[in-house]
């Protein structure tokens, strides 16, 4: 399926110098913010307490999130936990006040607004399991990233390999970046959203290479980077349709999801717009500079028989 097709080639290796150099430039950067702010971890990785209450019909979330914020609790993160009449608030540590008392507060505060409020369960989670929740997180971000380096090295020649993991750390580096720089907080459901741009960012770029590889295989263009002005441009109607649709439905999440999915829709959202730059603007200006050829892909003739006969 084509949304469009154009009859010139987009020059984009022409200004390769230029998005690569932007690139490290906020690569740079992000790892700057991240060695000095660090991230603003959320209650999943730092501890905190876990409330679990009922209403006798649907609660009201934004009146809830108003309510605490009223008395204090800004900080505390509240959604629909099971049922429309369930509700689960997480509550960051804070000093001097330990969980049951921060608890029974919380508790008297919502029961203000409605006396028929009733507390299910509390939980607290300890600083070490947050810990332990955070390094798992970071041992899973790892253990894909070496996935997919290997799938990349194995389906594809290593130059190519090295652009398309250079483009896709690049997606990474500048996400967290961001979320370093305005301090959002970063949560499990963020965690999980970091992990799919991985793939998507992967995917992208795997289509790109592929038509890439294809067109040094098949056509006569000489030039590297006019095969790859070319590849880029056929596969341009392509990229546009998955990642225009792909971003329609994630906006829909960010706008209309509420609270509780607007961390994981934003960084979605920065994720499949640096991604696509990537995917055409990083990953092949790498794998040119690198010194891919059309030799690389060719395989060798099979030497002759003695009597001349190709086997």
């Amino acid at each position: 399926m084509e949304l469009f097709r154009l009859k010139r080639d987009i020059p984009f290796m022409r200004f390769a110098r230029s998005t690569i150099f932007f690139s490290i430039a906020f690569i740079v950067a992000s790892i700057a913010l991240l060695a000095t702010k660090g991230l603003n971890l959320g209650v999943d990785f730092t501890g905190g307490t876990v409330m679990e209450v009922g209403y006798p019909k649907a609660a009201d979330i934004p009146a809830i999130r108003e309510q605490l914020a009223k008395s204090g609790y800004a900080d505390a993160q509240v959604q629909n936990f099971g049922s429309a009449n369930e509700v689960l608030v997480r509550l960051p540590v804070k000093t001097g006040v330990t969980s049951a008392q921060l608890s029974e507060q919380v508790l008297a505060v919502l029961k203000q607004a409605d006396p028929s409020t009733e507390l299910r369960r509390v939980e607290f989670v300890g600083p070490q399991v947050g810990k332990e929740l955070f390094e798992d997180g970071s041992l899973a971000l790892v253990v894909v990233a070496i996935g997919i380096t290997l799938y990349l090295m194995l389906r594809f020649e290593w130059r190519m390999a090295v652009g398309a993991i250079f483009a896709t750390a690049h997606d990474i580096f500048i996400v967290l970046g961001v979320w370093s720089l305005f301090q959002w907080e970063f949560s499990l459901t963020v965690l999980a959203a970091v992990l799919a741009i991985l793939g998507y960012s992967v995917n992208d770029t795997v289509v790109v290479f592929d038509r890439i590889r294809e067109n040094f295989r098949k056509t006569r263009i000489a030039d590297v980077a006019a095969l790859m002005d070319n590849a880029k441009t056929a596969t341009l109607s392509r990229t546009v349709i998955t990642s225009g649709t792909t971003l329609l439905m994630v906006l829909a999440m960010l706008f209309l999801g509420g609270e509780v999915l607007h961390g994981f829709a934003l960084c979605l959202t920065i994720g499949i717009l640096v991604g696509t730059y990537s995917s055409v603007l990083v990953a092949s200006p790498i794998t040119m500079w690198l010194g891919v050829s059309r030799e690389d892909f060719i395989k060798p003739a099979k030497a002759p028989t003695k009597d001349g006969a190709q086997v």
